[in-house]
């Protein structure tokens, strides 16, 4: 099968790709690379192809939610690509937690059904972590670079307006310890499909203590810091 929306050419796409939601986040951090190549710009998903440190790595675009990370992680998987890590960010559900940190996910909860049932039909229990071997590299290189950030699970909500009062209540006494809505869909399609992923999301919000947002400024902060950490993992590995 041949990608429908990511209209680029079988070797545009390196084997390492850092995935982001926003085009505007992609185009941003695009910057970082040596001589970045714009593969694909159809429907939004912006994908550009470049050098960090000698290695060959894309920036690409995913959306919004679970069904539009599927289909674009199945179609740069298609065109090349076997290592994801997703840049993104995330609503913390503990209030230690603070604005522009960094979590670490090592799994992903999520509501049965929707994808994951058409991927799985009624088995209703699937595996959503990350690559362990990637999630080390991550701490690691978070650590060495000296970022606050936070190791623990995740869930991965598919209506970001559908919160009530009980919502912060209810994940966290689950153990969860943010909110967002694509990496429960990379990791399940990931171990799907054999690659490695994992995630790094910068705290954009705390809904446990009342949910104020992290400034523009500080937020493309942290997303700058923490995508060189991440490119910087990729440049590293064999």
């Amino acid at each position: 099968m041949n990608p429908v929306h990511i209209l680029a050419k079988k070797g545009d796409v390196a084997e390492k790709v850092l995935v982001v939601g926003d085009p505007g986040r992609a185009e941003l951090l695009s910057s970082l690379l040596e001589s970045p190549k714009l593969v694909n710009k159809n429907r939004g998903f912006l994908v550009y192809t470049g050098l960090y440190r000698d290695t060959r790595v894309s920036i690409a675009t995913h959306g919004i939610g679970g069904p539009s990370m599927a289909i674009v992680f199945e179609e740069l998987h298609m065109l090349g690509g076997s290592t994801f890590v997703r840049l993104g960010t995330v609503g913390a559900l503990r209030p230690e937690i603070g604005l522009g940190e960094y979590i670490i996910p090592t799994g992903a909860s999520y509501n049965p059904g929707g994808l994951f049932f058409q991927y799985v039909g009624d088995l209703t229990s699937v595996s959503a972590t990350p690559d362990h071997d990637l999630v080390s590299r991550l701490i690691t290189q978070f650590s060495s670079a000296g970022y606050r950030f936070h190791v623990g699970n995740i869930f991965s909500s598919d209506a970001f307006y559908a919160e009530d009062e009980h919502f912060v209540k209810r994940w966290s006494d689950r153990g969860n310890i943010g909110v967002e809505m694509e990496c429960a869909t990379l990791f399940f399609l990931s171990r799907l499909r054999g690659t490695k992923s994992a995630a790094v999301v910068v705290v954009s919000d705390n809904l446990a203590t009342g949910g104020n947002w992290i400034s523009k400024e500080d937020l493309e902060r942290s997303v700058v810091n923490g995508a060189k950490s991440i490119l910087t993992v990729f440049s590293e590995m064999k």
